[in-house]
């Protein structure tokens, strides 16, 4: 007999069908058992007339159940299995470090990190990381109608992807290589092969930080693309991706993480660096924004736009990589910007350079030496065309969404300053 996804069990009313999948929970009334088994799409309920096989099927344990579907309006799903021959297909399971079958997960977030391998299996934690995947379908799916080539691109390099960011060293094969904290420089060079280019991969950052916002380790949505005008452009196919991403987020999910989908406006509303700074009353000459000025730009945002979203452009170019494009009339400024999401930098993106010339220019003035980029910059001596990118930051982009207080409740297996296992 072939096997019966739990959700599809509305569809065979009156057949003998075989469910596989997990002891969700254990019930006793009365003279009645039951036992309710989880798979990938939901949870059933059986109806075994004897509750003595209950005390060899622990929560967890991998059973197999033969049973007829049968219509009852108080069971999950509307149905339910009778006359049932249940085999175990695993060894009773040990018991899980918290309760998997109550609906909520009322637990500090160290036991979720220490056990997440089993934690994970919580049907409110599979929703959390189904929105991510969801996510991430999306915006391949924008990127691939629109032309745009999927890349995979080195994680073990020769040296700093972006000069000043610090590094995580590896033996490779007796000389120091270095795992790269961004694709930034391959996607560039691939602008020059398919014009339109995008990857999905980890991206690993030996920052000493210990917040609630970064990780050491994560997982970086990047999108470059050339024959733009300037970092608006770059701004418009964000736009585009962020909408794809949020419609191929499925309700059930959107429902069981309790999340409050975001308002993205068609087009997301703009404000000069230099006009975030004033409206938030910091001093004219920061050379950033702060957290607190992200919070409460986000609520400027949401009051003046109705939008979750806002994007800050015109950074100034001292606090930009080598590589970011000057805003046309003041040097000191450049063609970029941050997207703002809830309140929280998400994104960082911009216009780059694009003339061998200027490359040579912002190196020299940077005092770093042309030889350390030698293959990056060889491809603009062969010509490449005005480009600009972006990159979201993927579990951030997740805790935003379910409005979650610590980016490692979205991340499977997180990796920061004092996390290595699991």
């Amino acid at each position: 007999m072939l096997r019966t996804l739990v959700g599809e069990l509305p569809d065979r009313i009156g057949q003998r069908v075989l469910l596989q999948g997990w002891v969700h929970r254990r019930r006793r009334l009365g003279a009645v058992a039951f036992l309710l088994v989880r798979d990938r799409s939901g949870v059933a309920q059986v109806v075994l007339g004897d509750g003595a096989v209950l005390d060899a099927l622990p929560e967890e344990t991998v059973i197999a159940v033969e049973g007829t579907v049968t219509a009852r309006e108080q069971a999950p799903g509307g149905v339910e299995l009778t006359s049932p021959q249940v085999t175990a297909l695993s060894a009773p399971a040990a018991t899980p470090p918290v309760q998997l079958w109550r609906p909520a997960l009322d637990v500090g977030l160290p036991t979720v990190l220490d056990h997440a391998p089993v934690v994970w299996r919580h049907r409110t934690r599979q929703a959390l990381w189904r929105i991510a995947a969801s996510s991430v379908r999306g915006f391949r799916r924008v990127l691939d109608v629109r032309g745009f080539t999927e890349i995979h691109t080195p994680k073990l390099v020769g040296g700093a992807t972006e000069s000043g960011a610090n590094v995580f060293t590896v033996d490779y094969f007796g000389r120091p290589a270095y795992l790269a904290q961004s694709p930034q420089l391959y996607k560039q060079i691939m602008v020059g092969v398919f014009e339109r280019v995008y990857e999905t991969g980890p991206v690993f950052r030996a920052e000493p930080h210990d917040t609630s916002r970064h990780l050491a380790e994560y997982v970086s949505l990047d999108v470059e693309l050339g024959f733009i005008d300037d970092h608006r452009d770059v701004l418009a196919v964000l736009g585009e991706v962020l909408a794809g991403m949020l419609a191929e987020i499925a309700a059930e999910d959107v429902d069981l993480a309790g999340v409050r989908l975001p308002a993205l406006p068609d087009s997301i509303p703009v404000v000069h660096f230099r006009d975030a700074l004033r409206l938030v009353g910091a001093d004219p000459a920061e050379p950033d924004l702060a957290p607190e000025h992200e919070r409460l730009l986000g609520a400027w945002a949401q009051e003046q736009h109705r939008s979750d979203f806002l994007a800050v452009e015109g950074y100034p170019a001292r606090k930009r990589p080598f590589y970011t494009h000057p805003e046309p009339g003041d040097p000191t400024a450049t063609n970029s910007f941050d997207l703002l999401f809830r309140g929280q930098e998400l994104v960082t993106g911009g216009q780059r350079l694009h003339e061998i010339a200027d490359y040579e220019r912002a190196l020299a003035e940077r005092g770093e030496p042309l030889a350390t980029y030698a293959g990056y910059l060889d491809a603009f001596r062969h010509g490449m065309p005005p480009h600009g990118g972006f990159a979201i930051g993927l579990e951030r982009w997740t805790a935003q969404l379910a409005q979650r207080d610590n980016i490692r409740q979205t991340t499977l297996f997180p990796r920061d300053r004092q996390r290595l296992t699991p």
